[in-house]
């Protein structure tokens, strides 16, 4: 109990805004049970009208109980109308603020996750608590219009009501147990799940390379293996429900064949009339159904409960960690940074290890070093894509601890090696990072990418769809994409982090007068493949085993670092 008011006041954040919905939501509830305690009455009072010959009382009666149910009909319509209403916009609310939150998540949390947990839980457990919302509402609706049934069988008999009252609870405990374990295998399933979800948008992503690694085969048998213990759990969770769904068919059929022996028995000994043992008998077969009602209804919050604290595990839960960011906000940047004794590391692998430089406004720096350097690392901590172990960055001497995430990713714009475009047209694509774009701002940004011819041969131009990832672009086109879209957003410091790197030697080079063409105008930071495309900035730092070996221009590094000329050189062989 302390769980599902705990799950409802969770809802209720989100339902709050339509109170004056739910009020009248609560008003034709109200009616309805008003409606289902007279309508038995009334109908009792006909069957022992019919037994002393009283018709006119009977056509009366049937003239008052015609009206009642069409009053019934139009207060269950109203009824329907409000609950979806106040279903819509709660759980419009609750996906939206859930896609929200999976935005807010720590990389590491993400990393540490399958894709299929936070699939599952957006579409799948949203999905299923508006479905419970639903299935709450029509057993609870049913049990309440039936609840009349029960005020009828006391007037009747208050013997029969006792009885009729105790089989019901003894069915309801039966029950409880049922949803309970089904409830715990619910769990365990939804958890296997959310693994299969993982694996299958893992095996759709990675698509091109298992047929490049003629590898169908063994991700369909390993896809198999997964479906059928997956299944297997669906089916053993059936097992066990249909094992108590057997035992509670048991009883009340025994509920059954006992209260037409205590009929008998009462009739027998003059406390009961025929009439209105038939009368009772005649409603008995409803008790069952608020059973069943009941039943559901049970299952349903023991549902609602499981997806609400898998919602709500996302968006308040430590196990699943949110970004913090200060709250001073600075609108534009000059574009100065620097990095104090930062030291950083992936779990136990140390990356950066006491790393200080300091870039100023308008330069363009590079890094170069090995894989696995630290290169891309110092452009994730610069975005607070991850935080630091020990030291500070600063953003025009502000600790970016204590800034906003606007003042930090609205004044930062990252190029990165294998950008994501989204299955969106290529225009849609360009939007994203400034809703008001005109026409004129994405065909200049795109000429600057070296990009306007191309989609102009393309059938939609800019508005043709690339597909999930960009799949209908090559490696160059998705590049020179994102190069279009930070030229788009004018942050006033850029990071290359290799973004030339899978362009040809004639795109290659004008994507780097397009850079050339900033130079001054923005602190510019390159992560560089290529040594040949970096030669021209003002500083480059080389780094080897998370610390800067060296720094200085281009050619001042060839006189003073072996390793740094070594790798200029192999370039040129290579060439």
């Amino acid at each position: 109990m302390k769980e599902t008011i705990k799950n409802l006041k969770f809802a209720w954040k989100y339902a709050k805004y339509q109170k004056l919905t739910i009020l009248k939501f609560l008003i034709t509830n109200i009616i309805a049970i008003i409606i289902s305690v007279i309508i038995p009455v009334l109908s009792a009072k006909i069957i022992i009208h019919l037994t002393d010959n009283n018709f006119y009382q009977i056509v009366l009666i049937a003239i008052v109980i015609f009206l009642i149910e069409n009053t019934r009909s139009l207060v269950s319509y109203l009824n329907r109308k409000y609950s979806q209403i106040i279903y819509r916009e709660t759980f419009i609310k609750i996906e939206i603020d859930l896609g929200r939150q999976v935005l807010k998540l720590k990389n590491e949390t993400i990393d540490d996750n399958s894709s299929g947990v936070f699939i599952q839980r957006l579409t799948g457990d949203t999905s299923r608590l508006s479905d419970v919302f639903n299935t709450l509402i029509f057993n609870l609706s049913n049990i309440i219009t039936n609840i009349g049934i029960f005020a009828a069988i006391y007037i009747i008999n208050k013997t029969v009501f006792l009885y009729l009252v105790f089989m019901t609870l003894v069915l309801y405990i039966v029950e409880t147990v049922r949803v309970k374990v089904y409830n715990s295998n619910d769990k365990k399933f939804r958890k296997e799940n959310e693994k299969v979800s993982g694996f299958v948008g893992e095996m759709v992503r990675g698509s091109k390379d298992i047929k490049m690694l003629n590898s169908e085969e063994s991700f369909i048998s390993t896809l198999m293996g997964k479906i059928k213990d997956l299944n297997q759990k669906r089916y053993d969770m059936g097992s066990v429900d249909r094992k108590y769904r057997l035992a509670r068919g048991f009883i009340i059929d025994l509920t059954d064949l006992l209260l037409i022996c205590l009929l008998v028995g009462l009739i027998m000994k003059n406390s009961l009339t025929v009439a209105s043992a038939l009368i009772i008998h005649n409603y008995s077969s409803r008790i069952s159904s608020i059973v069943n009602y009941l039943g559901v209804l049970l299952e349903s919050l023991k549902d609602f409960n499981l997806s609400s604290s898998r919602i709500f595990d996302i968006i308040y839960s430590e196990d699943f960690k949110k970004e913090s960011f200060g709250d001073k906000h600075i609108s534009k940047v000059k574009g100065n940074f620097k990095f104090d004794k930062v030291s950083f590391g992936y779990d136990e692998r140390k990356v950066l290890k006491n790393l200080s430089f300091e870039v100023n406004s308008g330069e363009t720096v590079a890094f170069v070093g090995k894989s696995g350097a630290g290169k891309t690392t110092i452009f994730n901590l610069l975005c607070k894509m991850h935080d630091i172990d020990k030291g500070k960055i600063s953003i025009d001497g502000i600790d970016i601890n204590t800034l906003d995430k606007d003042s930090i990713r609205g004044n930062i714009t990252i190029i990165s090696q294998n950008p994501y475009i989204f299955n969106l047209s290529i225009k849609d694509n360009l939007r994203l990072v400034k809703e008001d774009l005109t026409d004129k701002e994405m065909i200049k940004a795109c000429k600057m990418a070296c990009l306007d011819d191309f989609i102009k041969k393309l059938p939609n131009g800019y508005d043709t769809i690339v597909g999930e990832g960009g799949v209908t672009l090559s490696g160059g086109q998705k590049q020179r994409l994102a190069i279009a879209r930070a030229l788009i957003q004018k942050t006033e410091i850029m990071l290359f982090d290799e973004a030339t790197s899978s362009l040809d030697n004639e795109t290659q080079a004008s994507i780097q007068k397009a850079i050339d063409n900033m130079r001054k105008k923005y602190t510019i930071l390159i992560i560089a493949h290529r040594l040949s495309t970096i030669v021209n900035c003002d500083r480059i730092l080389f780094l080897n085993n998370g610390k800067i070996e060296a720094q200085g221009t281009h050619e001042e590094l060839l006189k003073n670092n072996a390793e740094y000329k070594k790798l200029y050189e192999l370039e040129l062989i290579e060439k």
